[in-house]
């Protein structure tokens, strides 16, 4: 079915058809109707299916010619980037459209986006904590919103935003419609629908397949102090052209960013402590190919929207297996192929049981044909039975712990690189001397 038959307006269609849209996919072909109906919706789709259009092209068609009678639609995003995106998906689709918006997030000058709501705005795109700025200082009257919409909910959810998001709502007009989006459902979710939503349609397209089928799983086994070694040695290679790593935390992010760079690896690295201009700026040179590596941290997970992502790489396990889908969903987007890699060490191999659950899949553990492993073979990991996995050998650093905290010597190497051969071509050997097991060392001493 064309986009032309879902009952939008044609400046509507003529805005999707511009974007490269031919026909709708599953989660638009049924919550557009669903969303023209005027019902509450919970709608569930994977990352990656087109959600956002899903709800901004029949809440454009709602909106019709700008009015300066207060905000009339919120959206509300977990991140930053997440808010900037939904915001420019709704001007490329309403581009034939004289509806007018403002994002408010933070990392920028309060400025510029009270002066775009002084001047008047039909919809606000908002992360929790810059709303609740612009609410204390009474200048955001909600009281005229008629559609509210809840993007990600599973993520303002791990993130702890409930309290903020319950408080919102509570300004909002009862008389609303809402409509919630998210990638998974926990049982969780359901609260926020309870007091967020009245008699809500549902449409769940993701809980089947958690996971696109375009994307190829792998587990790469090693030992901790081993993951940067094994890193360079999969950027290496030919097939690695667009890379997203996944880190936990921060620190960890910013860890690997730095001893990439060390081995002349161009990258930039992305997370919560970023200013906004740097994780734009970050994105932008991802996007254009400039630099092939992009480091981030779950937190910024849903934000990338990147078109040809050749891998995702799991540095560390997800804390949450809902993570490990939102990580992969970077790559294997529409009808393009993907791999996404984790790399595991014995003492993970139970995390990934959860995981497989999840997508409803066992993934392969496969070795790394001309690594140099510790001791001459990779450690065992086997998600299946954790308890005959490879014991944690003696000396073994843990320099990127769960949670961003260090164990056993981590503590007293983490600024320490790996003291080998300078990244770049060929077959280097990342072992000091040759030797396996050498601890990466800062080449400045820092």
């Amino acid at each position: 079915m064309p986009f032309s038959k879902l009952g939008l307006y044609s400046s509507l269609v003529r805005g999707a058809q511009a974007l490269g849209y031919t026909e709708p996919t599953p989660i638009q072909a049924q919550a557009i109707p669903a969303v023209l109906s005027g019902r509450d919706l919970i709608a569930s789709a994977q990352t990656g299916t087109g959600k956002t259009a899903a709800f901004a092209l029949p809440i454009l068609n709602r909106l019709g010619p700008h009015r300066n009678t207060g905000p009339r639609v919120l959206v509300l995003e977990p991140t930053r980037e997440l808010a900037q995106q939904v915001d420019e998906s709704f001007h490329a689709l309403g581009k034939f459209t004289d509806f007018k918006s403002v994002v408010l997030h933070g990392g920028v000058t309060l400025g510029p986006q009270r002066n775009a709501l002084r001047a008047g705005v039909d919809v606000i795109v908002a992360t929790t904590g810059r709303l609740r700025e612009f609410l204390d200082g009474t200048l955001i009257n909600l009281s005229t919103i008629e559609v509210l919409v809840l993007d990600e909910v599973d993520r303002m959810l791990d993130m702890g935003f409930i309290e903020d998001v319950k408080a919102i709502v509570k300004l909002c007009p009862p008389k609303r419609q809402t409509l919630l989006f998210s990638a998974t459902i926990p049982p969780k979710l359901e609260e926020v629908a309870k007091f967020a939503l009245r008699d809500p349609q549902r449409i769940e397209i993701a809980r089947a397949k958690p996971v696109t089928e375009s994307v190829n799983h792998v587990i790469h086994p090693v030992t901790e102090n081993q993951k940067l070694d094994l890193l360079y040695t999969l950027l290496q290679r030919d097939d690695f052209k667009s890379v997203i790593v996944f880190a936990r935390t921060r620190k960890g992010a910013d860890r690997i960013a730095h001893q990439l760079r060390l081995e002349n690896h161009a990258c930039v690295v992305i997370h919560a402590e970023r200013t906004q201009g740097q994780r734009v700026d970050a994105l932008e040179k991802f996007k254009t190919g400039r630099v092939g590596v992009l480091v981030a941290t779950d937190i910024a997970a849903r934000g990338i929207d990147v078109a040809g992502v050749s891998h995702v790489i799991n540095f560390d396990v997800p804390l949450h297996a809902e993570d490990y889908v939102h990580r992969i969903g970077r790559t294997g987007r529409a009808a393009a192929t993907g791999d996404a890699v984790t790399l595991v060490t014995p003492q993970e191999a139970n995390e990934i049981v959860a995981i497989e659950k999840l997508i409803g899949q066992s993934i392969p553990v496969v070795p790394v044909e001309g690594f140099a492993y510790e001791g001459g073979a990779a450690p065992r990991v086997d998600p299946a039975n954790p308890l005959a996995n490879s014991p944690k050998r003696a000396g073994h650093q843990q320099s990127l712990g769960k949670g961003g905290k260090q164990k056993g010597d981590a503590g007293k190497n983490q600024d320490k690189t790996y003291k080998g051969k300078a990244f770049g071509g060929g077959n280097p050997k990342w072992h000091s001397k040759g030797k396996p097991g050498a601890h990466w060392r800062d080449r400045k001493g820092r």
